[in-house]
């Protein structure tokens, strides 16, 4: 157990320090989907019913989230080519604690991009109280977990980081989009619903909302466990692929 503990410390603390480091994926992480909301939502204004500012708001965080979240598994990639990967997998540290240090370190970095996102919640004309602030956090670190769980399923099989911009690109914004962070599924086509109901994402941006505005169609406990289901599965799964014998 302290090698466990030691090596996902070690892990964690080597990715935030990596990351913090680099002000230009710091920056990149917060301001496109800050622009993004900002620019679209006073775009549309107030042909969307109750201001748009206020209903992206929550998806915009999710966006931040996913950002953060899945370029920070990247680290995998360049860690391979560095030369630092095939000393970690050499070492008796225990493969768990690989997918535990990365994906805690990516949920961290998550974590505070997306309390930084929520000092903006003034400008959304958004007063949630304390509690709903903190259950927040709490849920974007949910969040953040499932989607670096995902990220290191993506990162883990790759060796450069253009295939992982394309995946990024073709699947995983896709998901975001179809998340209810941009639309509701009310109104939409069918098979649109029916791909909003088996997104995964789906539920994480519904707690988001109902926690930051007024809308409380959606129960935050069952919706929330949806997420933490989504979490273990993809951790999980980046569990059993790391431990399989591979290429570095």
């Amino acid at each position: 157990m302290t090698g466990l503990f030691s090596a996902t410390y070690s892990l964690w603390r080597r990715d935030v320090v990596r990351f913090l480091r680099q002000p230009s994926r710091v920056i990149g992480a917060l301001a496109s989907p800050v622009l993004f909301w900002f620019v679209i939502g006073s775009g549309l204004g107030s042909s969307f019913e109750g201001g748009f500012l206020q209903y992206f708001f929550p998806g915009s965080l999710a966006l931040i989230v996913l950002f953060t979240a899945i370029f920070s598994t990247i680290s995998v990639i360049e860690d391979r080519q560095e030369g630092f990967l095939q000393g970690v997998l050499a070492s008796p540290a225990p493969r768990v604690a690989i997918v535990l240090g990365k994906a805690l370190g990516s949920t961290t970095l998550a974590v505070v991009n997306g309390v930084l996102f929520l000092a903006l919640l003034p400008l959304a004309g958004l007063s949630p109280g304390p509690a709903a602030i903190l259950a927040t956090v709490a849920s974007i670190a949910l969040l953040g977990l499932a989607l670096s769980g995902l990220g290191l399923l993506i990162a883990w099989p790759m060796q450069s980081t253009q295939g992982f911009h394309v995946i990024m690109n073709i699947a995983l914004v896709p998901l975001w989009l179809l998340s209810g962070a941009l639309f509701p599924a009310t109104g939409a086509a069918g098979w649109v619903r029916t791909v909003m109901n088996l997104n995964p994402l789906t539920p994480a941006v519904a707690v988001l909302r109902t926690l930051l505005t007024s809308d409380s169609a959606v129960a935050v406990g069952p919706a929330s466990a949806w997420v933490g289901a989504f979490a273990a599965v993809t951790i999980a799964m980046a569990t059993l692929l790391v431990s399989r014998p591979q290429r570095t």
